[in-house]
């Protein structure tokens, strides 16, 4: 659909399902398996993207539905879409918004934006039906709706390389009967933000989410589904299972079910834990805040492991937070320094951490890449 879309698996894993590819976007390429760092706002959090672009961040990814609260999807295309209003010159994705919408009816979102001060008016579900979600939006009150059609024209001003289709996010405990009216009503509101999408493709790409939860039979169903129609690639989601035990036979289960020449994404998942099994169940791209956010608590990843950097030991540690490490912090900065930093509370410790956890996944996932062109993963 898009001719500035493709993807190319470069290399088949002789060891595992794990391929190495490249994905070919307007904005350039992403060369899998790759992390996405996510800018829920149109940043990393702490991180100037003028930092990141000199990074081999491949592709972030921005949230609708908070970036249609604030500043508006109207005032960003105005401003010449949000590679432009955010300057990043590199991909982006943006999800739907379907799933902070319907966290909101289930209290994670509202207690997340209670938690850090951001909850002015209530943020409640008012109505769902067919059409889509009738909402209150948390910055002044005013009732927003959400539907399929809204959704991808919203995703339209945006500009993103890759966008996704709306659907429908039952909380995990749902019972069988509402969890399969569920996927039905998801794969009728994915084929409605394929619908949309295609009255203007915009050189954008559009990937639509596999759901079902744990009921093998509703994923395969969806597997179905989206094989049969033209989305230029997946999104595995929906409810994942509550260990990695679950999440990584869900995976496996899923895969080899969704078409190989299309890329499959990974959504919310990218803890150090689940990144190579994922990867070597045929898993190219995958998205978490993990990182950054364990940065921003001052947990450092580093190849002797993840580090407390107010770590006592790190106090007179006049070396880097990890010797084997090239990005900017390590090179201009003592262990010594952030430590002082995050106990001083000063912001510029969660700058210095968030950009060396980010470098750290960028070179692991290289890394990755290398083992699996060379057949030992």
């Amino acid at each position: 659909m898009n001719n500035q879309f493709s993807f190319e698996i470069v290399h088949q894993s002789k060891k595992s399902k794990a391929r190495a590819g490249i994905i070919n976007t307007p904005h350039g390429q992403i060369k899998t398996p790759a992390f996405v760092a996510v800018g829920t706002n149109g940043t990393i959090k702490a991180v100037e993207n003028n930092v990141l672009n000199k990074m081999e961040q491949d592709l972030i990814f921005c949230n609708t539905y908070h970036l249609m609260l604030q500043p508006g999807t109207k005032i960003v295309k105005n401003s010449g879409g949000l590679h432009q209003f955010i300057n990043r010159p590199k991909p982006i994705i943006t999800d739907s918004g379907g799933f902070q919408v319907f966290s909101l009816a289930y209290g994670s979102v509202c207690d997340e934006l209670k938690s850090k001060g951001q909850k002015k008016y209530d943020s409640t579900v008012i109505k769902i039906s067919e059409d889509g979600v009738t909402f209150r939006s948390y910055i002044n009150g005013d009732k927003v709706v959400l539907t399929p059609e809204t959704s991808i024209k919203a995703q339209k001003d945006l500009g993103a390389d890759i966008i996704v289709t709306f659907d429908e996010l039952p909380p995990y405990h749902v019972n069988q009967k509402k969890l399969k009216a569920s996927v039905e009503r998801t794969h009728r509101w994915e084929k409605r933000s394929l619908d949309e999408h295609l009255k203007n493709p915009n050189n954008q790409a559009i990937y639509t989410v596999i759901h079902g939860g744990l009921d093998r039979e509703l994923r395969t169903e969806s597997c179905k589904f989206a094989n049969n129609l033209p989305f230029d690639g997946f999104a595995i989601g929906g409810s994942l299972g509550k260990n990695h035990e679950q999440l990584f036979d869900l995976v496996k289960f899923v895969t080899p079910q969704l078409e190989p020449e299309r890329p499959i994404h990974l959504l919310g998942i990218g803890d150090l834990k689940s990144v190579i099994p994922c990867i070597e169940l045929g898993i190219d791209t995958m998205d978490s805040s993990h990182p950054t956010r364990c940065a921003r608590h001052g947990l450092a990843f580093t190849t002797q492991g993840a580090q407390k950097i107010v770590s006592i030991k790190n106090k007179n540690n006049f070396g880097p937070l990890d010797p084997n490490c090239s990005c900017s912090t390590c090179k201009n900065y003592s262990a010594a320094y952030i430590h002082h930093l995050f106990k001083a509370k000063e912001l510029t410790a969660y700058t210095l951490a968030t950009i060396h956890n980010v470098h750290f996944m960028i070179k692991y996932m290289k890394n990755l890449r290398e083992k699996i062109l060379e057949d030992k993963i």
